[in-house]
C-alpha cells in the first residue's frame, strides 16, 4: 500500500558540506536541490501529500549569517520553482507562525499559497517558522477565545474538534515520516499529527537523499502492518 502522505525531516545539511570541507550554506544549496528532486519524485510516484520540515521555529538561533543564507534559499526556491509547481499542478501550502515574519517573506509565502490554491495533482505542505509544541499551544488559545466568547461548548472539545484549530486543518495526518542523517527523534515536529505514523530513518544526510531512497522509504512502509492500536484479524481469533 502506497502512503497518500509522506512528510519529510530534511536533515544533515551541515553535516553534509563538513564532510566535504564546505561552509554550511553550501550543504542548504545542496539541500534546495534535493528538495526539489524529491518533490518531482514524489508527483511521479503519485504521492497526493508532500511535507517538508523547511524551517523550525527552534532554527532562530542559528547565526545570523546562516539565517540570512537560509531566507535567500526560501526566496530562490519560491521565485525560481513557484512557476513549474504551479504549471504541474502542485498546490503549495504553509503551516508555521507567521507573526513577526519580515514582510518579503511573508508576502512570498501568501504569493505561493494564492497562486496554487486551486491545484489539485499534488499538495507540497512547507512547514516554515513551525514548532509543533506552539503549534499546539496557538491552537489551544484560539479554542480558548472560542469557548470564552460562547461560540464552542467545551463539551464538544475532543481529538477531531481540536484538530480542526491546528495548523494542518483539513490535511491528512501523515502516513510516513522519514528523517535523513541517521538521527531518530521528531524535533518537534508534528507531534500531534504522527501518533499513527509510521517512521523510516534513512542515514544519507538530506542533499544526498535520492528518488531511489524514497522508494525505499515507501516499499518499508508497504511492508509495515498499521493497526491503529487495534490488533491483526488473525491475532484476534486465535
Amino acid at each position: 500500500m502506497k502512503p497518500a502522505h509522506v512528510a519529510i525531516i530534511m536533515d544533515g545539511n551541515g553535516r553534509w558540506a563538513g564532510a566535504r570541507g564546505l561552509p554550511r550554506s553550501a550543504g542548504h544549496r545542496a539541500g534546495v536541490e534535493a528538495l526539489r528532486n524529491t518533490v518531482r519524485a514524489a508527483g511521479e510516484m503519485g504521492i497526493p501529500w508532500l511535507t517538508v520540515y523547511a524551517f523550525s521555529s527552534e532554527n532562530w538561533s542559528r547565526p545570523k549569517s546562516e539565517i540570512s543564507d537560509l531566507m535567500g534559499l526560501l526566496k530562490l526556491f519560491i521565485r525560481r520553482d513557484l512557476a513549474e509547481l504551479h504549471q504541474n499542478g502542485v498546490r503549495v501550502r504553509i503551516v508555521g507562525n507567521r507573526a513577526g515574519l519580515a514582510p518579503d517573506i511573508e508576502a512570498l509565502l501568501v504569493e505561493a499559497e494564492t497562486l496554487t490554491a486551486q491545484n489539485r495533482s499534488m499538495n507540497l505542505v512547507i512547514a516554515f517558522n513551525y514548532g509543533a509544541r506552539d503549534e499546539i499551544a496557538r491552537a489551544a488559545r484560539r479554542l480558548a477565545r472560542d469557548v470564552a466568547q460562547g461560540k464552542l461548548n467545551p463539551e464538544d472539545i475532543n481529538p477531531e474538534s481540536f484538530a480542526g484549530y491546528l495548523d494542518t486543518a483539513g490535511i491528512p495526518d501523515p502516513d510516513l515520516i522519514i528523517r535523513t542523517s541517521g538521527e531518530q527523534r521528531l524535533s518537534n515536529f508534528l507531534l500531534w499529527q504522527a501518533a499513527y505514523s509510521e517512521f523510516v530513518f534513512v542515514p544519507c544526510n538530506w542533499p544526498d537523499f535520492s528518488r531511489a531512497d524514497l522508494a525505499a522509504a515507501i516499499e518499508a512502509f508497504a511492508a509495515r502492518d498499521r493497526r491503529f492500536g487495534g490488533v491483526d484479524t488473525r491475532e484476534a481469533v486465535s
